[in-house]
């Protein structure tokens, strides 16, 4: 079966919170890495009315297989009401990364 890297993006409010969520996602070897992105700004509807919060983004890297399990984690220990996780199928990449990332969460 051919592996499918997968680009997870989402955002949470704090360094500790986006650190916390991260590595239990890497105990759980549903990801093979997570890059966390400080000093965003994030402004959106909410309910009705205009936000604007500072968040960190989180890119996590993953394969497809683990999709199901990692945002049903993500879904679990996230703070917010609803939270942000997008999945980008990778098109292209270096093969030995890729082959990393498939080892680090499929084996």
């Amino acid at each position: 079966m051919k592996q499918q890297a997968l680009v997870v993006l989402t955002t949470l409010g704090t360094d500790a919170d986006a650190r916390a969520l991260v590595k239990t996602l890497l105990e759980d070897r549903l990801i093979a890495c997570g890059t966390l992105l400080p000093g965003a700004r994030s402004l959106y509807r909410w309910e009705g009315a205009l936000q604007e919060e500072n968040e960190v983004v989180v890119l996590l890297k993953t394969d497809a297989s683990k999709w199901e399990a990692l945002s049903a984690m993500v879904k679990a220990r996230h703070p917010y009401q609803v939270p942000e996780l997008l999945a980008l199928p990778v098109e292209a990449g270096l093969d030995v990364y890729l082959s990393w990332i498939t080892n680090e969460v499929v084996g």
